[in-house]
């Protein structure tokens, strides 16, 4: 079970504390006195309070100072205060009670069966709030030991991997076997893609862990287009990619994260894209934000549109799917994470655009 929710009295006058117990003593409360003002700070730093109610009328620290000095302390200030008074009803004092935080006042003689509702109500609120402390708590448990998981796992994929990489490599080299190549080939391709998997498993988990920090700086991303198009163009020849750049396209980013964005986009577009229709990518810049456009002649069916972004789901059908469905992803993550997002329109014989943007001064 749940520990009890502290209540926080103070009362100068031992009896009215006796009263108070004696009306709101329960099983899932736990009732801690004060007699002054000093001695409630001493326990507003030993304990954690989900209410307190306090006496306007004492010697030396009254409530309303001791209310002050609680809303003045980021550790306390977010306590609910219920004000106890045995002066008549005084608008003026009542103004100055809720201006010192308080939630709500009550004049005695106390009614007992309104207090106690009263009290059960920020009972529930404190119980709420509790029970949220521990979801969390335990949610962010899940999410270390799922990216320690991830972490193990990739550690141990990564060494039989490279040793299949490397293997394939030296029979590229050394054998030249017509039968085989293609075998070596498939291989080769099949690593290729473990290894990526790997990575962008690793990247969920610390995009969802909240551990993938960005370290940004100025960068022109019109020249980070420049070095993926050149990249490509060196296995897949010229005339493939279209590179445009209008305005000023210098943005504060991660380079490296970013890259892995347009990298995602620009090879999303050469592999799906039509073959025929070269691939355009337009970098834009206007005085708030610096867009990156990737467009090609395919089409994306309707139906898949709305999940293009979720988790383990991608662009094509299951039957055509090769990879895990993190890759776009994990690009629009990255975007979010720089302050940006990315937007997609494809229609059928006009084809497709991937537009990403972020902002110009940097939103992470």
């Amino acid at each position: 079970m749940s520990d009890p929710i502290k209540i926080l009295t103070v009362d100068d006058i031992a009896s009215n504390l006796t009263a108070l117990d004696a009306v709101l003593a329960r099983p899932d409360v736990e009732l801690v006195h004060a007699n002054s003002g000093p001695q409630a700070l001493d326990l507003l730093l030993q304990h954690e309070f989900g209410l307190a109610i306090l006496d306007v009328h004492m010697p030396g620290m009254d409530g309303f100072e001791l209310a002050e000095l609680m809303r003045g302390s980021t550790r306390t200030n977010h306590i609910p205060i219920l004000f106890l008074t045995a002066a008549g009803y005084d608008s003026q004092r009542t103004f100055k009670g809720y201006a010192t935080g308080a939630v709500d006042f009550l004049y005695k003689p106390l009614d007992a069966n309104i207090l106690a509702a009263k009290v059960d109500v920020f009972v529930q609120l404190a119980r709420q709030k509790q029970q949220l402390a521990e979801q969390l708590a335990t949610t962010q448990r899940l999410l270390k030991a799922n990216e320690m998981l991830m972490a193990v796992l990739a550690h141990d994929l990564r060494t039989p991997l490279s040793a299949i990489l490397a293997s394939t490599s030296f029979l590229e080299r050394f054998c030249h076997d017509q039968k085989t190549a293609p075998a070596v080939e498939r291989i080769r391709r099949s690593g290729t893609r473990m290894v990526r998997m790997v990575d962008q498993l690793l990247d969920v988990a610390r995009l969802h862990g909240g551990r993938m920090q960005p370290a940004v700086q100025r960068e022109d991303l019109h020249a980070l287009c420049a070095a993926i198009v050149d990249e490509h163009e060196s296995r897949h020849g010229k005339g493939r990619l279209l590179l445009e750049r209008f305005g000023d396209t210098v943005a504060t980013v991660d380079p490296g994260l970013l890259s892995q964005v347009l990298a995602n986009l620009i090879g999303n577009a050469l592999q799906h894209g039509d073959p025929a229709v070269p691939v355009r990518v337009r970098v834009e810049g206007t005085d708030e934000r610096v867009t990156v456009a990737v467009s090609n002649g395919g089409a994306i069916p309707p139906d898949l549109l709305p999940h293009l972004f979720d988790a383990f789901r991608s662009g094509r059908s299951a039957t055509e799917s090769e990879g895990l469905g993190l890759g776009l992803h994990i690009a629009r993550e990255l975007a979010m994470l720089h302050g940006g997002d990315i937007e997609v329109v494809s229609r059928e014989g006009t084809g497709t655009t991937f537009t990403v943007w972020v902002p110009r001064q940097g939103g992470v």
